[in-house]
C-alpha cells in the first residue's frame, strides 16, 4: 500500500508549505524553555521563571482564538504580518529586561506581549491543510502528519535550546528561538497558493465556535494536555539538575516527545474501527497510568525510557481533538476551532509549569510530575462523562467513520 504521509505531502504546492511552518513553529517548544534557563540563570529560581514562562503562555492562549478569527475573517498572511512586527520587537525587550535587570514588571509585560503575538503557524497550517484537502481521505492523516511534526519539533527544539543556553551566552537559546519565528514566518506567509480565502461576509460576525458543546469537552483535553506538557518541561528541567547532569535537560524532554511522535505516526497511518470519540477516552486512561513511574524515578538514564513510554498517548490526544473539532464547528470557523485548543494548550502549559515550579521549590523534582498524573485523570473523567456531546451527526462529518 502506497505510504499515506507520502501521498498528503504530493498534494500540489504542500511541501514549501511544510517546510516553512516547521521553521515557524520551531520556536513553540525553545521559548518557553528557553525563558526558564535565562531567568534561573539569572536570579536561581525555578519558581520564577516558570512564573514567566506561564505569563507568556497565558498571553499566547488568550490571543490564540482573536488572531483565529481574524485569520478567519480577513486572511492569514493579512494578520501573520502585523503579529510578526510586535513579535520581534517586544522578545529584543524581554532580553535586555532579563539580561539588565530591569524592573520584574517589564520582564512580565515583554514576555505577556511576545507571548500574545508569537505567530500562530501551527493552526493555520492545519486550515490549510482542511482548505486543500476537505472531503478527501486523506485530511485525517494530514491532520496526524502535522501533530508528528509538532512532536518532531519538540525533539529539536529543547534539545537545540538547553545546548545553547547552558554551553553558550544564556541568551544565544531564547535569541535563536526568536530568529527562526521570524524566518519561519515570513516565508510561511509567501506561500499564497495555500491560503485558504477568507471566510464569507455571512460568516464573519457569527457566534463563536466555542457554542458548539462538544469543543468545550476538547477545550478541557488541551488545557489538561497542556498542563501535562508545561508540567513535564519544568519537571524534568529540575529533575536533571537535582541529579548533577542539567545539559541532560533537553535529552529528557526530546524523550517525551519522541515518544508521542512515535505513536503519532502509526495513529495516522492506522484505519481505526473504534469511534474517535472512544479512542480519545482511552489515550487519556493511558496516559494517566503512563505518568505514574515518572513519580519515583531518581536514576536519569531509567528517566529516559520512561519519560519517552510516557509520551505515547501525547500526540494521539491532539490528533483525537483536532479531528473531532474540524469535523464539530461549521466550516467557517475551523481556524477559531483550532486556535481554542490552541489556547486550552497555552493556559494548561501556564498552569502546569506554573505550579510544577511552586512544587520543585517546595517539595522536589519527583514531586512535581504529580500535576500531569492529576490533569491526565481529570480529562478523562470530563470526556468520559461528556462523551455524547463529541459524537457528530452523520450528515456533518467531513469523514462520517471518524465522527461516529
Amino acid at each position: 500500500m502506497a505510504n499515506p504521509y507520502l501521498q498528503v505531502l504530493r498534494t500540489p504546492h504542500a511541501l514549501p508549505m511544510v517546510l516553512a511552518a516547521f521553521i515557524g513553529r520551531l520556536p513553540l517548544s525553545m521559548v518557553g524553555l528557553g525563558c526558564v534557563l535565562l531567568v534561573a540563570a539569572e536570579t536561581g529560581s525555578y519558581g520564577l521563571g516558570g512564573a514567566v514562562a506561564a505569563v507568556g503562555a497565558v498571553t499566547t492562549a488568550l490571543a490564540g482564538p482573536v488572531l483565529g478569527r481574524l485569520a478567519d475573517t480577513h486572511g492569514q498572511r493579512r494578520v501573520l504580518l502585523p503579529v510578526l512586527a510586535v513579535f520581534v520587537p517586544s522578545g529584543v525587550t524581554f532580553l535586555f529586561a532579563v539580561r539588565q535587570d530591569w524592573h520584574l514588571s517589564i520582564v512580565f509585560l515583554s514576555a505577556g506581549l511576545a507571548g500574545a503575538c508569537i505567530p500562530p503557524v501551527s493552526s493555520m497550517i492545519r486550515v490549510r491543510w482542511t482548505h486543500l484537502l476537505r472531503g478527501s481521505h486523506r485530511l485525517p492523516t494530514a491532520l496526524a502528519m502535522e501533530s508528528v511534526v509538532d512532536e518532531f519539533v519538540f525533539i529539536v527544539g529543547p534539545v537545540l535550546v538547553t545546548f545553547l543556553s547552558t554551553t553558550g551566552h544564556a541568551t544565544s537559546g531564547v535569541v535563536t528561538a526568536f530568529a527562526l519565528a521570524a524566518v519561519g514566518s515570513l516565508l510561511f506567509a509567501a506561500q499564497a497558493r495555500t491560503e485558504p480565502p477568507p471566510a464569507p461576509h455571512e460568516h464573519r460576525n457569527g457566534p463563536s465556535a466555542m457554542r458548539v458543546r462538544g469543543l468545550r469537552v476538547l477545550f478541557v483535553v488541551g488545557a489538561a494536555v497542556g498542563t501535562i506538557l508545561g508540567a513535564l518541561e519544568i519537571a524534568l528541567v529540575a529533575f536533571a539538575d537535582e541529579v548533577g547532569v542539567k545539559p541532560m535537560a533537553g535529552v529528557l524532554i526530546a524523550g517525551l516527545a519522541l515518544g508521542s511522535m512515535a505513536s503519532g505516526i502509526g495513529w495516522g497511518a492506522v484505519h481505526w474501527r473504534l469511534p474517535l470519540r472512544h479512542r480519545l477516552t482511552a489515550v487519556l486512561v493511558l496516559m494517566t497510568l503512563l505518568s505514574l513511574p515518572l513519580l519515583v524515578v531518581r536514576d536519569v538514564w531509567l528517566m529516559v525510557p520512561f519519560v519517552v513510554i510516557a509520551g505515547v498517548a501525547v500526540s494521539p490526544a491532539l490528533i483525537s481533538s483536532f479531528t473531532l473539532a474540524e469535523v464539530l464547528v461549521p466550516r467557517a470557523s475551523v481556524t477559531e476551532a483550532f486556535t481554542w485548543i490552541g489556547t486550552a494548550l497555552g493556559l494548561g502549559v501556564a498552569v502546569g509549569s506554573s505550579v510544577a515550579g511552586k512544587l520543585v521549590d517546595v517539595a522536589g523534582a519527583n514531586t512535581s510530575f504529580v500535576v500531569a498524573t492529576v490533569a491526565a485523570a481529570v480529562a478523562a473523567v470530563v470526556v468520559a462523562v461528556c462523551n455524547r456531546m463529541l459524537r457528530v451527526p452523520a450528515e456533518h462529518a467531513v469523514i462520517p467513520a471518524l465522527a461516529r
